[in-house]
């Protein structure tokens, strides 16, 4: 437990050695999916005072969960074989374990239950975990060009704002 606990800390600090550390560390994948389940915790409960419901703390993780999975995915894809390096060398469950840590900032959004500040907790920790996952991917992919995660975590932004878009299209057309 300790040890998880210092690995969240150290992902929060954005250390790059933490990336490069679970990368390599098969045996890190629960880990990062308990980093992002309390995240979604976080952000559920972070919530509660404006949306109220346990039931959407139980939605948001099972979308944390599908989300992390669809991002490393996404990410493997994007940065392997899109705008790989010629040292780029990674497997799906190195993204998953970097990616799954790079959820640490997110904690930080249970201090959105405090009214009234909501929107700027969810704002910094959305930015801090963004910043995360930039790292995360270099180390992951092995990039020398911190420029080249940002462009792999950009087009794979755009990718989920157009099935999001697409998919809420769709809800509103089928209600209608």
């Amino acid at each position: 437990m300790q040890i998880f606990l210092q690995r969240v800390i150290r992902a929060a600090k954005l250390e790059r050695g933490l990336y490069e550390e679970v990368e390599a560390d098969q045996t890190a994948a629960w880990q990062a999916m308990g980093v992002v389940i309390l995240s979604g915790l976080a952000a559920g409960l972070g919530t509660m005072g404006q949306f109220g419901g346990s039931g959407r703390i139980i939605g948001g993780l099972f979308a944390a969960i599908a989300g992390w999975f669809v991002w490393a995915a996404m990410t493997y894809w994007i940065g392997t074989r899109i705008l790989p390096e010629p040292q780029t060398r990674a497997d799906f469950g190195e993204l998953l374990r970097t990616t799954g840590f790079a959820s640490a900032p997110g904690l930080l959004r249970v201090f959105g239950i405090v009214p009234g500040i909501t929107g700027y907790v969810f704002a910094a920790a959305s930015l801090w975990m963004l910043i995360a996952m930039v790292i995360a991917v270099r180390q992951a992919l092995d990039y020398r060009s911190t420029g080249r995660a940002v462009a792999v975590c950009a087009i794979g932004w755009l990718i989920q704002l157009i099935i999001l878009a697409l998919t809420i299209r769709a809800a509103a057309t089928d209600a209608g």
